[in-house]
């Protein structure tokens, strides 16, 4: 009797679990939503102020993406090459260029605005798309598509869509050619190159 009841305990608390987990859709709306909430009001950011935007980004972005899943996505076949160490060191490495990049385009965060479109998902699903659209005025609409999977810890971002380019697949071939030539450890070190520029560049903006 004892067994029956803890059981049905734990099966009561992982279904309230899941029933707090936001839909996919609504998770991205609120992140994008706070986000940008917050740029327009830190004059800070506004400014350029780099470490307020990665600040930012920790706190409100990363949480909600997979970067181990998005990484061995941009590797493809060799991933499998890679050790469990390189493997790890590849994700952090992946993690800080995608951060940079992101928090880079969030300092010139001007007065777009985010429309979301229609989504629709069936019971079940574990992996969906979720639609935005950019739009700024004066320019065209930009097409922004997040893909998202279903991991015990809610709905997690693995790969974003900028006008039908992928991110995971832009780097794929980059990163294909850096295993060719130098292998795994010639790709991380290629990254770690590259992320040591872009903290380079923030560093004399900053400075200015």
């Amino acid at each position: 009797m004892m067994k029956k009841l803890i059981a049905l305990l734990f099966a009561t608390f992982f279904a309230s679990i899941a029933l707090a987990q936001e839909a996919p859709d609504v998770l991205v709306k609120r992140v994008t939503e706070e986000v940008l909430e917050i740029v327009r009001k830190d004059k800070e950011i506004q400014n350029g102020d780099t470490s307020r935007v990665l600040e930012l980004v920790d706190a409100k972005v990363l949480p909600n993406f997979n970067f181990p899943h998005m990484t061995a996505l941009a590797v493809g076949k060799d991933w499998r090459k890679a050790t469990p160490a390189q493997q790890k060191r590849l994700t952090g490495e992946f993690q800080e260029l995608l951060v940079r990049t992101y928090s880079n385009a969030l300092t010139s965060y001007k007065n777009q605005r985010v429309v979301y479109k229609p989504f629709k998902m069936n019971a079940g699903d574990t992996d969906v798309l979720v639609r935005t659209e950019v739009d700024e005025p004066g320019r065209k609409p930009v097409q922004l598509d997040y893909s998202l999977e279903k991991l015990d810890a809610g709905w997690k971002v693995y790969d974003v869509t900028v006008a039908g380019i992928s991110l995971v697949t832009n780097y794929r071939d980059q990163f294909a050619q850096e295993v060719r030539s130098g292998g795994i450890d010639g790709l991380i070190q290629s990254l770690v190159t590259k992320n040591k520029s872009l903290q380079g560049n923030v560093a004399k903006a900053d400075g200015k």
